[in-house]
Formats: structure tokens, C-alpha cells, sequence
């Protein structure tokens, strides 16, 4: 996949990497498995003290990456990572490496019910991409958003 203009500013941002709250956790790839993890993103984000428009957004962002893992490769347990770095949330979903292909965004026509997620990622998100995922199995979708806090 040739990276997108945002994927390259990412790869070029001071600080990238540096992130003051982190959580991992795996679930069966499973789609019962998708509610579980916008729940959880939810959850976290509100105790990191984030707006609810980033709830929101994060929420559908990891429904999306979640969902795709799970149509589209045949994993059986699928990895997340949510970080925030204070600027940016970026969220991660690793599969096991038996999917056909790069995700990349695809033009779905008005009648079809499905094939719109990666293009609601790219709208929500400063900057998204796949990578390799470590051990060279499996795909590292991620997502970065703007970090907007609640007032206190």
C-alpha cells in the first residue's frame, strides 16, 4: 500500500511514540467480539478524562478496524492497543496474519450495504495506515485522532 500524505506526516512527527496512558487487550476474532471492544476503547477514554466527541469518533473508528479484522482475515484472536499520547489517541488492531490483501478504502456504491469503514476511518482520523505487524505475521491496521479533553 503506497502511504496516504497523512501516513507520511505521522511517520515525520516529533514524539510520535511517546505515550502517557496505554492499553492492550485481545479478544476472539469473533463478530460478538466488536461491541466488546468499542466498550472498552469507550470506557477508557472517559477514565483518561477524553470529550465525548472523541468518545464517539474512537468508538466508531475501532468498530470499523475491529469489524474488518474480523471479515477479512481468519484470525482467531485479534490485538488492540489504544494510546494516548496527550495530542493524538491512535488506536491499533493487530490480526494474525491470514487476510487477503492491504486494506485500503474501496468506492461502494449507494445500494450496498457494506464497503464504506476505512473511508469513515479516513474522514475521523488525522492519519491512518497498515503496517506489518512484529514477528512478520499478521497487519497492524492503526488510526490516530485529534486528543480533545473534557474541561475540568
Amino acid at each position: 500500500m503506497v502511504p496516504s500524505l497523512d501516513a507520511v506526516r505521522h511517520a515525520s512527527r516529533v514524539g510520535v511514540g511517546d505515550y502517557r496512558r496505554r492499553d492492550v487487550f485481545r479478544l476472539p476474532a469473533m463478530n460478538a467480539s466488536v461491541a466488546d471492544a468499542r466498550g472498552r476503547v469507550r470506557m477508557r477514554l472517559s477514565e483518561w478524562g477524553a470529550d465525548l466527541e472523541l468518545c464517539d469518533d474512537a468508538s466508531l473508528v475501532i468498530t470499523e478496524l475491529f469489524t474488518n479484522a474480523v471479515r477479512h482475515t481468519d484470525s482467531e484472536k485479534i490485538t488492540c492497543v489504544l494510546q494516548d499520547s496527550g495530542a493524538f489517541v491512535r488506536l491499533e488492531v493487530t490480526d494474525q496474519g491470514r487476510g487477503t490483501g492491504v486494506p485500503e478504502p474501496c468506492a461502494a456504491d449507494a445500494d450496498e450495504e457494506g464497503g464504506r469503514g476505512l473511508l469513515l476511518v479516513s474522514v475521523l482520523s488525522l492519519a491512518w495506515g497498515s503496517d506489518p505487524a512484529d514477528g512478520g505475521t499478521g497487519r497492524v491496521v492503526w488510526a490516530e485522532l485529534a486528543a480533545h479533553h473534557a474541561p475540568r
